[in-house]
């Protein structure tokens, strides 16, 4: 499977569009009236204020600081780019704090602290402690991250956790453990080496000691050797405490007959005759980044029964430490834990451990394209795994509990787990599942409008993000001018230009479309003019000879008028079965609009039409439909002539015995809103609905721009839905990731009949 091409280019625009960096902040209670700025502000906020000086811990209740978390540093040691300096780490800490919010509802700031004195930064780190519940400390070299963690640690009363030592050292402790549960073998038992010894090394190793490993049996090596009792050159106090009583002076030596190796060190520091040398069913953690020690494949060349991981997620059992500091800090942050302990990581790592060798849900098969099976290729949970938000906190929470760093215990653990669950956005998961499926399939995807600048941009993105390939529907010296202008010129060698001047099939597109149209007033004059100048009409023959899988169109004409033009090569009106649902994506929280796109007016039957398709695409996303038929009138009151089409189509969906939950005619709060449906205890669906089928396609478009303009909705489609080839259509004020989005909609086939 292609992998995706990032440029420097796409780097920087990612970080400066729509605004600046990435992430904002937004008020969680209203800001409209007096009323609201004066509890807000003075004088109403001067009641909580006395109330947490009187008693410091209702500060947990009167403001944000039980789930919010500083990410912290000082720029010394900037992924694997060195020192860079502390204003030049903050997209890191922004994209640590983003990571935060994404995994585990945490909210987290990012600072960064101008200054390489220890000291220094802990003074400053200690004054911020009244403002947050946790700290995460980032990117600092060793030897100082070793002092500034420790004295932290010590001397604040919340959690501080440096994630570049324990974060691996977690994730690594769970995939060893599930690595010699498959081979067999126990941790007492194993010979195990370490090569790399700074903070995440030595990390892993006493994470690993405090979970059963032998010291006799460990040995640490570095870019001198091994660590050994008598050594002096390179030492300090932290490797000292590994020192290992053993005549091994070289990582050659050291792996010979070793069960373990653990590399946190730098690329090709392994060789295969050193994994050769290694005992039966060896475990190679090569973690170095962003190339590893020795790769899966040159490893698995001399030895076909070693488990490898990686700290990449191109290959398997990735290394990953999103797995692990989100939900040590949801735990944390939920008892207000004093502290992150030993007890706390094992649990985290033994929860992790335990939930790879269970069933892989299919929604996670769906975002990686394949089934996950327990095995020596996934020893490790992955990072989209929607069971990690409520598996690894109550984990951590309960020995946090059980070690006495809670100061206040879970009591309600299962209803604990339920609101865990509620965190979860599956809008991301979503999306995750459609882009892994867009790349399985690699299609090749007509984009009909060459002469625009956003479309041009997606298609570069499809391509270099390794979906398959991109046809461009444009002369080329206007598409070159175009990419140029947005510097992008290099990516027209990369594209396929395509228009009725270079391609072979003309005189075939035109006797196929002379056929279709010739009992519709359409002359071979006319044909020539639609075949060869009518760039939808061409990419639309393109398509319907298979010389492309798909098709996204739209994003220079209004939908109407575009669906017209394809109309004349494929049957996409209403009285084909044509239906367009559009997703919109707000807050966690996924609804499809439909008809927003081919009803103008449905009558009964065509309602309970699109409610089958709209169910449709609801699966294609991974979602279990919940129809509801939306009205200004609930259940039949008020009464209203005008709905009682959305009255009667349920009663037909009834008579199709269809296999999803449906209900109506109701309001879109009693739709929506869970407390408001409980009102009606005779309603038939189970939840909120995540279907709202519309009386007429105008009212479908008002919701729409609203939820996009007023509440900053994302917005996907409308996904045309019920024709025979996979065809999506752009609205007009697209941005080039919304094409990109259509395209790979197109790629999944979703829509398709």
């Amino acid at each position: 499977m292609p992998k995706a091409k990032i440029t420097d280019a796409e780097a920087l625009a990612f970080h400066i569009d729509p605004t600046p960096g990435k992430f904002e902040i937004t008020p969680s209670v209203p800001m409209t009236t007096q009323r609201d700025l004066s509890l807000a502000y003075s004088p109403g906020v001067a009641v909580p204020c006395e109330a947490i000086a009187e008693n410091p811990q209702t500060a947990y209740d009167y403001t944000n600081k039980g789930n919010l978390v500083a990410v912290i540093s000082n720029g010394t040691a900037v992924l694997g780019l060195g020192n860079l300096g502390a204003l030049a780490s903050k997209p890191v800490m922004e994209g640590k704090a983003v990571l935060f919010k994404r995994f585990a509802d945490v909210n987290s700031i990012d600072i960064e602290l101008d200054t390489e004195d220890p000291e220094a930064f802990i003074s400053a780190v200690k004054l911020m402690g009244p403002t947050f519940g946790g700290i995460n400390l980032e990117d600092i070299k060793a030897p100082e991250c070793f002092i500034i963690e420790q004295r932290l640690k010590e001397e604040m009363d919340i959690p501080v956790f440096h994630d570049d030592q324990h974060g691996t050292a977690v994730i690594c402790a769970a995939g060893l453990l599930n690595a010699l549960h498959l081979s067999g073998k126990k941790i007492e038992d194993c010979r195990i080496v370490l090569n790399g010894a700074g903070a995440a090394g030595i990390a892993c190793i006493e994470l690993i000691k405090s979970m059963g490993a032998q010291h006799d049996n460990c040995i640490v090596c570095d870019t001198k050797g091994v660590i050994y009792q008598g050594r002096t050159e390179g030492m300090n106090q932290w490797k000292s405490a590994h020192a290992a009583n053993t005549e091994l002076r070289t990582l050659e030596e050291a792996m010979d007959g070793a069960d373990v190796f653990l590399g946190v060190s730098v690329k090709g520091a392994v060789t295969q005759d050193m994994v050769a040398s290694m005992a039966d069913n060896p475990v190679i953690f090569a973690m170095a980044n962003p190339d590893p020690e020795i790769t899966p494949e040159e490893a698995h060349e001399v030895r076909n029964d070693a488990i490898v991981a990686t700290g990449r997620s191109d290959y398997p059992n990735q290394v990953n430490n999103v797995l692990g500091f989100p939900y040590l800090f949801r735990g944390a942050l939920d008892i207000n834990a004093r502290a992150i302990n030993d007890e706390m990581k094992i649990a985290c790592a033994q929860a992790l451990a335990e939930l790879a060798r269970e069933d892989v849900p299919d929604e996670v098969a769906m975002a990686y394209g394949k089934k996950l099976t327990f095995g020596r290729d996934y020893i490790i949970p992955t990072p989209f795994d929607p069971r990690l938000i409520h598996v690894i906190p109550p984990a951590v929470a309960r020995a946090g509990m059980d070690t006495g760093v809670a100061r206040r215990p879970i009591i309600d653990m299962d209803g604990y787990e339920q609101s865990l669950k509620a965190r979860m956005d599956p809008t991301a998961s979503i999306l995750r599942g459609i882009t892994a499926r867009a790349r399985k399939n690699q299609a090749t995807m007509i984009f009909a409008e060459g002469d625009n600048s956003q479309v041009l941009r997606a298609a570069v993105q499809y391509q270099r993000n390794g979906y398959g390939q991109a046809l461009v529907v444009g002369r080329e010296e206007d598409v070159k001018a175009k990419l140029t202008a947005d510097g992008l010129g290099d990516a027209v060698r990369e594209l396929r230009i395509v228009n009725a001047a270079n391609t072979e099939h003309l005189e075939t597109y035109k006797d196929f479309l002379y056929e279709r149209l010739q009992r519709q007033g359409f002359d071979h004059h006319d044909i020539h003019r639609l075949a060869a100048r009518d760039r939808h009409v061409f990419a639309s023959l393109m398509l319907a000879h298979g010389h492309g899988d798909g098709l996204i169109t739209g994003a220079t004409r209004k939908s109407a008028y575009v669906l017209d033009r394809i109309n004349h090569v494929f049957d996409a009106r209403a009285s084909d079965g044509a239906v367009g649902v559009t997703a919109i994506l707000h807050k966690g929280r996924i609804v499809l609009m439909a008809d927003t796109l081919v009803h103008e007016w449905p009558e009964t039957e065509d309602l309970a039409n699109i409610a089958e398709r709209a169910a449709a695409v609801a699966r294609g996303l991974g979602l279990e439909p919940r129809v509801a038929f939306v009205s200004f009138s609930t259940f039949g009151y008020p009464v209203s002539e005008r709905a009682s089409k959305l009255h009667e189509a349920p009663a037909i969906l009834e008579a199709r015995g269809v296999d999803f939950e449906f209900e109506g005619e109701m309001t879109a709060d009693v739709a929506l809103n869970a407390d408001v449906m409980a009102q009606y205890p005779f309603c038939r669906l189970s939840g909120p609905a995540n279907i709202l089928v519309v009386p007429a396609r105008h009212s479908a478009s008002i919701s729409v721009k609203m939820m996009q303009e007023l509440a900053g909705a994302t917005v996907i489609g409308p996904i045309l839905s019920g024709i025979d080839q996979p065809i999506q259509i752009c609205s007009t004020n697209s941005t080039s990731n919304d094409i990109l989005n259509m395209a790979m909609l197109a790629a999944t086939r979703l829509g398709k009949r």
